[in-house]
């Protein structure tokens, strides 16, 4: 293709309009997490059932990708209908969810069900911006990735001044969705670089891993991943107990993990911007480094001044997710391009499924250790994908990486 295609004005408008429908589609992702005050008074729930809403969506989304990666779904089907169907599948699901759900067994079964769907949104959502950059490709997925993240944080914006009722909540959460299901059917489309339909091949799966430059920032990638939803599922709850501790609203908690989470998306874009000039193995190294710091003395803030607290908080939640784009990024130029959309659901799918262990275990550390210690846990996440990355950084395919920045 040429350069003027990659030039236009076009594909700027694709930008813009794929960031907005993912920032509303991923939205649901944390509609439960968000309303969980509510829903431990009303169901009785404890810290850890009430963990299992989030840890649903994960497991929902591992199982989406899974099936979606050994059938090459992004790959063989039209990735921007892949994209819709699954807007709105979500959101009809997060629906029943506010509408019907009546206690732990049927929310956790739903929020599954929510996960499976979304595996139809994130990683095709990807694929479709990279067929519209070829250099600033970092930069366009780092935009993404912060659109999603703010997306993400929204639903704690919802809750803070939305109804007194939780499914009221949840229901603007799945309108709020379907809008972004809207603008992917309407104005979304393939760019200048995607690839005709590729052929159904389920090898593609064991061969990507046998890429030793995809397997090293894959490995990366599950450091960050250990680390990021760990945070992002627990430093709210983490905030409204330090925040009622010392006497603050409880809007200041809503407001404070929305500014956490949502501190993300510039991160991401910053990210994004200097990875494409400096490279992705040191920007993805440092942007670890910082949150990793984070995991060690952000405990030691709790039930202190809330400024205090939320600033350190909001360096966390700017870095914990900043890198995120940058190993998506790295497979879409070391790994096959006829194969992107299923690279990177592989690459997620893993990741995913390791959140759900470090979800899990944070409660079973509070627990034993309090709320000063208990995110230490996530530390050796981070360490582990710096290594990874000053590996791949060494090897000679790394050339490949953000047009020889490696």
């Amino acid at each position: 293709m040429s350069d003027h295609n990659e030039d236009g004005q076009s594909r700027w408008w694709a930008l813009a309009l794929l960031s907005v429908a993912e920032l509303l589609g991923m939205s649901l992702w944390f509609s439960a997490s968000a309303v969980v005050p509510a829903l431990k008074t009303e169901w009785h729930l404890d810290d850890l059932t009430a963990g299992w809403l989030t840890i649903a969506v994960q497991l929902g989304f591992v199982a989406g990708t899974l099936v979606s990666a050994f059938l090459n779904l992004p790959d063989i089907i039209k990735t921007r209908r892949l994209f819709a169907i699954s807007i709105f599948a979500g959101a009809l699901t997060n629906a029943a969810f506010g509408l019907y759900a009546g206690g732990p067994s049927s929310g956790i079964g739903l929020r599954f069900l929510t996960g499976v769907f979304l595996a139809g949104v994130y990683p095709p959502g990807m694929k479709i911006m990279a067929t519209w950059f070829r250099a600033q490709r970092g930069m366009a997925l780092g935009v993404l990735v912060g659109a999603l993240t703010l997306g993400k944080a929204s639903p704690y914006l919802v809750n803070a001044f939305g109804s007194s009722s939780w499914r009221n909540n949840v229901l603007l959460v799945s309108v709020l969705a379907s809008l972004g299901g809207v603008i992917a059917v309407l104005f979304i489309s393939d760019g200048p670089f995607a690839l005709p339909a590729a052929r159904f091949d389920w090898k593609q799966a064991f061969k990507l891993l046998g890429n030793r430059g995809v397997r090293l920032a894959n490995l990366g990638y599950l450091g960050h991943m250990w680390e990021l939803y760990g945070m992002w599922t627990w430093v709210p709850v983490m905030i409204r107990a330090s925040v009622k501790l010392h006497g603050d609203s409880a809007t200041l908690a809503e407001v404070g993990s929305f500014l956490v989470i949502g501190s993300g998306g510039l991160g991401c874009v910053i990210a994004g911007l200097v990875a494409d000039r400096v490279g992705r193995t040191i920007v993805t190294s440092w942007a670890m480094a910082i949150s990793g710091t984070c995991c060690l003395i952000v405990g030691f803030l709790y039930g202190g001044d809330p400024l205090m607290l939320l600033i350190v908080a909001v360096i966390w939640g700017g870095s914990v997710v900043a890198d995120s784009a940058q190993f998506s990024t790295c497979v879409t130029e070391l790994g096959d391009p006829r194969y992107v959309g299923t690279a990177l659901t592989i690459q997620m799918c893993m990741g995913f499924l390791l959140t759900t262990i470090s979800i899990e275990l944070i409660p079973q550390v509070l627990k034993l250790v309090g709320w000063r210690y208990a995110f230490v846990i996530l530390a050796p996440g981070p360490l582990f994908g710096v290594l990874a990355m000053l590996r791949l950084r060494s090897l000679p395919e790394a050339v490949r990486i953000a047009q020889g920045r490696r």
